[in-house]
């Protein structure tokens, strides 16, 4: 959750979400068998990830995304945040996996959402989905995990906008609300600029993650690509978090910034 990124001042590297990453990326592509065409790779120019394919009649196909990967140099923890999501499936039903987070290098911390989600296709741009999902954070000496369920559609708002809107309920009754739009705007045939928000909201407190009851956080972010290949698009970006509330008081408490500014640079990378 980019909650998280308000109470970590301090980092360490590991590899356990890369790890999960390529096992993900392994299954998606040993199920799947087939990439997209080139009417999947036309759509998702315009910011969506999958419902181009809602116009054809095909078989099981794969993709896997990497809409944000990248390095934040000037912050104290010099980060490295992530952000995949793949599917496996054909027009109306697919296998979702979803991985987001960030890690140090320079510390001990970490956190990450991972989720799995069966989506059904609800209209011709629009995804329903449901699923499990597991939040864990960890710092020098402490660590957290939380499950639960997840319902949400996916898919792309007049304009091109996409939007992914949640509900998570963990194992111990909390219920939350996450956020999520992004939308590309061509400058040129290959320089693109993407702003993107994500936000949540909590219906009570969770200590262990730092999020109190209320609008927990937002990060908008405003990156620049150029696409070398459709499939490969370095880019640099400027990205703005805030905390609200109490989960603002809690980062206090713990003598963490309730905010930041950093400035990113990253690959977006599909398959």
């Amino acid at each position: 959750m980019r909650s998280e990124r308000a109470r970590l001042s301090h980092a360490a590297p590991t590899f356990a979400p890369f790890v999960i990453a390529l096992f993900f990326a392994t299954a998606l592509l040993v199920l799947g068998g087939t990439r997209v065409d080139a009417q999947v790779a036309d759509t998702s120019a315009h910011g969506g990830t999958h419902n181009g394919a809602h116009k054809m009649a095909w078989g099981r196909e794969t993709m896997l995304l990497s809409e944000v990967l990248e390095y934040s140099p000037g912050v104290t923890d010099r980060s490295i945040d992530y952000d995949l999501v793949g599917w496996t499936g054909g027009a109306v039903n697919r296998l979702w996996a979803k991985i987001d987070g960030g890690m140090a290098t320079v510390g001990r911390e970490r956190h990450g959402e991972y989720q799995l989600l069966y989506g059904r296709m609800v209209s011709p741009w629009w995804d329903a989905q449901i699923g499990a999902r597991v939040d864990e954070r960890s710092e020098a000496g402490s660590s957290a995990t939380r499950a639960g369920a997840v319902v949400g559609i996916q898919g792309l708002a007049p304009g091109w906008f996409e939007v992914e809107p949640s509900l998570f309920i963990t194992t111990d009754g909390n219920v939350s609300l996450d956020f999520g739009a992004s939308y590309d705007l061509f400058l040129t045939q290959r320089l693109v600029l993407q702003p993107r928000l994500e936000s949540a909201i909590s219906l009570r407190d969770e200590l262990d993650f730092g999020i109190g009851r209320g609008l927990v956080n937002t990060s908008l972010g405003v990156r620049t690509r150029f696409e070398i290949r459709r499939e490969f698009a370095p880019y640099v970006g400027v990205v703005w978090d805030e905390t609200y509330g109490r989960t603002a008081r809690f980062a206090r408490q713990a003598g963490a910034a309730t905010g930041e500014t950093r400035v990113v640079a990253g690959l977006r990378l599909w398959w």
